[in-house]
């Protein structure tokens, strides 16, 4: 569906420049010769490559940002065009798949210099990063580069893509209005003894028709009283009158998701579910109170857990209460007693509290915000005080 109203697509070469300038000052405060980037999200963010492909396994892509300059890309010949669209101009291929030899000569080629001089490079290598081609390959790599250097580099990038730029945040609002809007579309679309499975593809139907590119990640729950499960595939089961009906959706707009959930009531509902969805609800407010420069997201844990106490104590077990968002449907960093990550204006987060209550049950809460100068502004648009009941 065409919107008028629609962010334009893409960025301009200034956003890419802008990135690679903001890595290469970090980078040289390191000490750093460059960055070898091979996973999709660190690839699009400093090249704008954007494909399907990644879902196959097969063929591994690379991206080196150099000190200074331009990144330069050594990937498979079948993506040579689509990168020839983007701004570099330093593009080096090989016919893949090549199990003997996938792009590992190029890249030996490509860093043999600062081995030679027993320069630093950067790789991720901590939390949620991954090594996006064979450990083999990888040995194989370093073993022809004697004297080559590497360093971590999971919190330069990561801290780079935490904070959101004002494209971005245009983005990210625009697939939180129409996630927004596919939520709202909800009570007008589904009904008691329609089967869970199709709750679910009717909402994909209903956010795609309103103008996401897709909705990859619809996951929820529905049962009396309440839920225990939030990531099962769903079933045929037929909605009932007194059950907790939860979707949580990841719909895409240009590479950007969003990340929230609503729960609604089907004919009514338990006081124990009802009081579930004020304590959350307040939860979030809390979160979103606490979400300001300066603050941590350990804080943002501590003012949600406080809220969620007056009915659960042990928060859930859940592990965390929100995460960063962006080109990934969860991001750094992660609203835990654990992080003390420092919140920045621009930044964009969740806000997802949950708690246990009854004989094994669970709610979960979730909006989306942007951290700014003052108070946080929400992208989706905030659930009703009260759970919906749809009749």
């Amino acid at each position: 569906m065409f919107d008028a109203s629609a962010p334009t697509r893409g960025f301009d070469t200034a956003e890419f420049s802008a990135r690679t300038e903001k890595a290469q000052t970090q980078m040289a405060k390191s000490g750093l010769a460059g960055l070898l980037l091979m996973s999709e999200p660190e690839v699009r963010y400093f090249t704008g490559f954007q494909t399907l492909f990644w879902q196959s396994p097969t063929r591994p892509w690379f991206v080196f940002v150099p000190a200074s300059g331009k990144p330069i890309a050594v990937i498979p010949e079948i993506g040579a065009e689509l990168m020839r669209r983007s701004w570099l101009d330093d593009i080096r291929t090989w016919s893949a798949p090549a199990p003997e030899d996938d792009g590992i000569s190029l890249l030996t080629d490509l860093l043999s210099p600062f081995a030679r001089s027993g320069a630093q490079i950067g790789v991720m290598k901590g939390h949620e990063t991954n090594l996006r081609m064979p450990l083999g390959d990888w040995e194989r790599l370093l073993s022809g580069l004697p004297g080559l250097n590497i360093a971590d580099v999971t919190g330069l990038v990561q801290g780079l893509r935490m904070v959101k730029s004002p494209n971005e945040i245009e983005k990210l609002g625009h697939i939180c209005a129409i996630g927004s809007a596919a939520f709202a579309a909800v009570p007008e679309v589904i009904s008691a003894g329609m089967p869970l499975e199709e709750v679910f593809r009717t909402f994909r139907q209903t956010a795609i028709g309103l103008g996401a590119d897709d909705a990859p990640y619809v996951v929820g729950a529905a049962d009396q009283g309440g839920y225990a499960d939030v990531i099962s595939p769903p079933s045929r089961r037929p909605l009932q009158s007194g059950d907790v009906l939860m979707l949580d959706t990841g719909c895409t707009w240009d590479g950007y998701f969003c990340d929230f959930d609503r729960n609604w009531a089907i004919g009514h509902t338990s006081d124990d579910a009802k009081r579930a969805y004020d304590v959350l609800w307040r939860a979030t407010q809390a979160g979103i109170e606490a979400a300001k420069p300066g603050n941590t997201c350990r804080d943002l844990f501590l003012a949600m857990s406080k809220v969620i106490s007056e009915m659960d104590g042990s928060g859930g077990d859940i592990g965390r209460l929100g995460h960063g968002l962006g080109m990934q449907l969860t991001e750094q960093p992660s609203h835990a007693a654990f992080d003390q990550t420092e919140l920045k204006e621009n930044m964009v987060l969740t806000i997802e509290p949950s708690l246990s209550y009854g004989d094994g049950l669970m709610m979960v809460h979730e909006e989306n915000i942007v951290v700014r100068n003052g108070e946080a502004t929400l992208l989706t648009s905030r659930a009703p005080p009260d759970i919906s009941v749809i009749a």
